[in-house]
C-alpha cells in the first residue's frame, strides 16, 4: 500500500531548492550588517580580525549588532545547508519517478535550474563564513580564488547542459506550451546564471594578481551576457502570455523574480567596477554607481508594485501562505524581499553616502537603513513560516506541483 502523504514537501518539486536559496540569501543579508557597519580597512570586505576588533573596541551597540549578525549568518547558513541536503536527496529519489518523466516534458523543466543556482549561493555562503569565522584567511586568500573560480566554473556548466538540454528539446521537437507560460517562471534560468557569475566577478574585486582579476573579470562577463539574453527573452514571453490567458496563480510569485536577479547582477558590476579601478584605473565614480543603483533600484520597486498588485488581486497570501492550500513556487517570495534588502544598503553606503549626499550613521542614514531592515525581518519570518507549513507537521492537503 502506497504511503499517505503527511506534509506538502513530500510532493516534491525542483522550487524546493528556493529553501535553500532563501535561507543562503538571508545569510548574506546579516553580512551586510558587518560589510557596511563594521570597519574594515586594508581590505574591501570585513574579516574575522575587523570583526574581532570592533567587538573588542566597540559599545553596547556595536556588539550588540555584531552578535546578531553572526548568529544570523550561522543559523542561516545551517538551515540553507540542511535544505540544500535535503532537496539533494528528494530530487534524486524523484527523478526515477513516472512524475519526473512528466516534468521533463513540460514547460517547468527549466526549474531544473534552481539546482545550480542554490548550489551557487551555498558557495558564496561558505565564503561569507570564511571571512567572519575563519581567522587569518585574508592572508591564503589568492589561493581560494583559482579554486573558487573552478567551482563556479563547474556550476556554469551545469546550468549549461540544463539549459541547453531544455532548449535542444523545445526548438527540435516543439512543445512548448505558451499559454502555460503566463509567468516570470522562466527567468529562474536567468537567476542561476546570474548568481553564478556573481561567484565569478568576487575575485575581479577582491584579487590583487591581475591575471586572477582579468580571469574573474572576462568569465563573468560571459555569464552577465548570458544572464541578461534570457531574462530578456523570458520577460517578454511571459508578459504575453500573461496578458492573453491571465497570470498563473501557483507560479505568481515569479511576478518578482526580477529583483532579486537585478540585486545579484548589480552586484556583479560592482565587482567589476573595483576590479577595473583597482587594477586599470578605469573604474566608474562615486556619482556613476549612484546613478546605476538608482536604476536599478527603480525597476525593482515598479516589479515590486507590480507583483504585490497581482499577487493581492489574486489572493493569493489567503490562499497559500495563510490559508488550505500550498505551493513550493511560494519560496519565490522570499528572495525578491531579500534582494530588496540588500540593494537597499549597496544603494545608501555605495551610492548615496559614497557620493557625500547621506551622511554615514546620520538620521538619514539609519532612515533608510530601517527600510532594509524591515525587508530583511519579513523574510526572516516568511521563510521560517514557509518552512513550518511545507516541512513541518501536516495542516493542508498535498502541495500544488507549479507549472
Amino acid at each position: 500500500m502506497q504511503p499517505t502523504l503527511s506534509r506538502p514537501a513530500d510532493s516534491y518539486s525542483p522550487l524546493y531548492f528556493l529553501a535553500a536559496l532563501g535561507a543562503g540569501g538571508l545569510a548574506v543579508s546579516f553580512f551586510m550588517w558587518l560589510m557596511f557597519w563594521v570597519p574594515h580597512p586594508g581590505q574591501p570586505v570585513p574579516v574575522f580580525e575587523d570583526i574581532a576588533a570592533a567587538f573588542a573596541g566597540g559599545d553596547a551597540a556595536l556588539r550588540g549588532m555584531i552578535a546578531a549578525a553572526l548568529l544570523g549568518i550561522a543559523g542561516f547558513a545551517v538551515l540553507s545547508l540542511r535544505s540544500l541536503v535535503w532537496n539533494l536527496g528528494a530530487l534524486r529519489a524523484w527523478t526515477r519517478s513516472e512524475a519526473y518523466a512528466a516534468f521533463r516534458a513540460s514547460n517547468a523543466e527549466t526549474q531544473l535550474l534552481a539546482l545550480p543556482l542554490a548550489l551557487a549561493m551555498a558557495v558564496n555562503v561558505g565564503f561569507v563564513l570564511g571571512l567572519v569565522f575563519v581567522p587569518g584567511l585574508w592572508g591564503v586568500v589568492e589561493y581560494l580564488f583559482p579554486v573558487a573560480m573552478l567551482v563556479f566554473l563547474g556550476l556554469g556548466g551545469l546550468a549549461l547542459w540544463l539549459m541547453g538540454r531544455f532548449l535542444g528539446r523545445v526548438l527540435v521537437q516543439g512543445g512548448f506550451k505558451c499559454a502555460a507560460n503566463n509567468s516570470f517562471g522562466q527567468i529562474l534560468p536567468a537567476f542561476a546564471f546570474a548568481m553564478v557569475g556573481v561567484g565569478l566577478a568576487a575575485p575581479a574585486a577582491l584579487s590583487g594578481v591581475p591575471a586572477t582579476a582579468a580571469t574573474g573579470l572576462v568569465l563573468s562577463t560571459f555569464f552577465l551576457v548570458t544572464a541578461g539574453l534570457i531574462a530578456a527573452v523570458a520577460l517578454v514571453l511571459g508578459l504575453r502570455a500573461m496578458l492573453e490567458h491571465g497570470a498563473s496563480v501557483e507560479t505568481a510569485p515569479t511576478l518578482m523574480i526580477v529583483i532579486p536577479l537585478l540585486t545579484v547582477l548589480g552586484i556583479l558590476t560592482l565587482r567589476q567596477g573595483h576590479g577595473l579601478e583597482v587594477h586599470l584605473g578605469a573604474g566608474g565614480g562615486a556619482a556613476d554607481t549612484l546613478l546605476w543603483l538608482t536604476r536599478l533600484l527603480s525597476v525593482q520597486v515598479l516589479f515590486g508594485l507590480f507583483g504585490l498588485l497581482i499577487l493581492a488581486r489574486m489572493g493569493y497570501a489567503a490562499r497559500f501562505l495563510f490559508g488550505a492550500e500550498n505551493s513550493p513556487g511560494a519560496y519565490a517570495l522570499v528572495c525578491p524581499g531579500v534582494g530588496f534588502a540588500v540593494m537597499i544598503h549597496f544603494w545608501l553606503n555605495q551610492g548615496l553616502v559614497a557620493a557625500g549626499l547621506v551622511e554615514k550613521f546620520g538620521p538619514v542614514f539609519w532612515a533608510i537603513t530601517a527600510v532594509a531592515l524591515a525587508s530583511q525581518a519579513a523574510m526572516v519570518w516568511l521563510l521560517l513560516h514557509l518552512n513550518r507549513r511545507h516541512f513541518g507537521r501536516p495542516r493542508a492537503p498535498v502541495a500544488v506541483p507549479a507549472e
